[in-house]
């Protein structure tokens, strides 16, 4: 079986994340031949990927949003019911993946799609809808860069596989609908995060999209969840949060089941004696980009400082990613006269480190379903961590969890609340012991490797069955 794996703008070249997921997905499924379809901005090269590939990978092709497809020669010309179904497409009325199979294989280039009668007529009739006023020409480029980038990845060349699997809506999404239509084979949804969600923040608090602009970009984004929605045969997420926010905005429930991450037998350790520290140990596992507030972190230990504590604050994580922002959180540090404090060890081997902590922060903006904390939580450390995503679920267990919690939760971008849970952690080592425990035992018994595989396999292997078994 050949699984088509299409990820946007992550594995193979960033880490951790969305990334360590798919690694560790694909090196459980050594019997299962696996096609990356990576989605990127930009031309990437071999040395820029982060992962070294397992062999059942049998190669990577790249889609760029940014790059021209293959380009067709030809005006355009669509049948009146191709040009309704693709019109409502572009208007963002409904669904329809048929409509990706037009732009796919009846529209021949770009240029002639944006130069035809009929986008000129789309365009035109969505103006009056939805401008009050405003320049029709920079409402027209608006819609040409909306547009631009879903017939470049859709006039790219796509492997054929026998089952598709997104681990994204969006882009993602959208072309894995697209393989679905044009392939006849199974569809395959995962979200860690709500995509649309994000991306709407992005909008809402951008610069350079014009304030007009921006709901029809808030749409936009929302209307390719839905399409992913309607096409999938079975739509995953990681808690029941997000399973919430994919029915509000439109996947149907019958379709949608939670499959939470999972951590292998050998990273659970057994029961060990406390090891008292003389500065009270605290670690972070994370990329250092903006999502995570790592400046909440640093700001929380300023706080700590100021109160006379003694701790030492180390942050694992690769200082590559956003440069920028890893120089930012550098000089905050030093500015805040916290270099004997915290310290950034940039990418180290988790694993080696995690027994020298007494308790682990995390302080994200946004998140889905963290593997930092049930790594965290599998090496009975407490945590206090914010209440994004699956993270109180995670320390807290859900209705049915006959564990106690697993550290504490604060707002985000709270770092006086993240100071305080940490001092706590600090006056109460046996409470902070019994946290750890709780963690412990909570993933032992529901958030364990196998137990992820093992259903993943059973959903690929269900689905092959359904749609008529190996196609080749």
């Amino acid at each position: 079986m050949k699984i088509g794996l299409v990820l946007e703008g992550s594995y193979p070249y960033v880490s951790g994340g969305v990334s360590s997921w798919t690694q560790t997905l694909i090196e459980e499924m050594p019997d299962v031949e696996f096609q990356i379809i990576s989605i990127q901005p930009t031309v990437k090269r071999p040395e820029d990927m982060k992962y070294v590939l397992p062999e059942n990978v049998s190669g990577i092709t790249h889609l760029y949003l940014n790059e021209s497809g293959v380009k067709g020669k030809g005006r355009m010309k669509l049948a009146p019911e191709e040009e309704r179904k693709l019109s409502d497409w572009l208007m963002l009325k409904s669904p329809n993946r048929q409509a990706l199979g037009i732009i796919g294989t009846r529209v021949p280039s770009s240029e002639a799609f944006f130069a035809s009668e009929f986008f000129w007529h789309n365009v035109k009739t969505a103006y009056s809808e939805e401008m009050n006023g405003g320049s029709f020409i920079d409402y027209f480029w608006m819609w040409q860069s909306m547009y631009m980038p879903v017939l470049r990845v859709l006039h790219q060349p796509l492997p054929d596989v026998d089952l598709v699997h997104s681990v994204s809506t969006g882009y993602a999404g959208m072309v894995a609908s697209y393989m679905k239509e044009t392939q006849g084979i199974p569809f395959i949804l995962t979200e860690h995060g709500i995509y649309s969600r994000e991306r709407e923040e992005e909008i809402l608090q951008s610069y350079w999209i014009p304030a007009p602009y921006k709901p029809r970009w808030v749409r936009f984004f929302h209307h390719l969840s839905r399409e992913a929605y309607n096409a999938a045969d079975e739509i995953i997420t990681l808690f029941e949060r997000n399973r919430e926010y994919q029915e509000w905005i439109g996947a149907p429930s019958e379709k949608t089941k939670i499959i939470a991450n999972g951590i292998a037998d050998r990273h659970i350790r057994p029961v060990i004696e406390p090891v008292e520290h003389d500065v009270f140990q605290i670690g972070a596992i994370v990329r250092v980009v903006p999502i995570k507030d790592l400046k909440t972190m640093i700001y929380g230990a300023k706080i700590l400082q100021e109160r006379r504590r003694l701790f030492k604050l180390t942050i694992m994580g690769p200082l590559d990613e956003d440069e920028e922002y890893a120089e930012e959180c550098r000089l905050l540090i030093e500015r805040s006269g916290l270099t004997d404090y915290v310290e950034l060890v940039g990418k180290v081997n988790v694993q080696e480190w995690l027994p020298t902590f007494d308790l682990l922060l995390l302080t994200s903006i946004s998140e889905g379903q963290p593997l930092a904390v049930l790594e965290g939580m599998a090496a009975g450390i407490p945590w206090v961590a914010t209440d994004v995503g699956a993270c109180s679920e995670l320390l807290y267990g859900r209705s049915d969890d006959p564990f106690g919690p697993a550290g504490f939760i604060v707002p985000p971008v709270h770092p006086e609340a993240l100071a305080d849970k940490i001092e706590w952690m600090i006056d109460y080592p046996r409470e902070r012991m019994r946290f750890g425990k709780n963690g412990r035992e909570r993933v032992r018994q529901y958030y364990r490797l196998q137990q992820f595989v093992d259903r993943y396999k059973a959903i690929y292997e269900a689905r092959r069955e359904q749609y008529g078994g190996h196609r080749v």
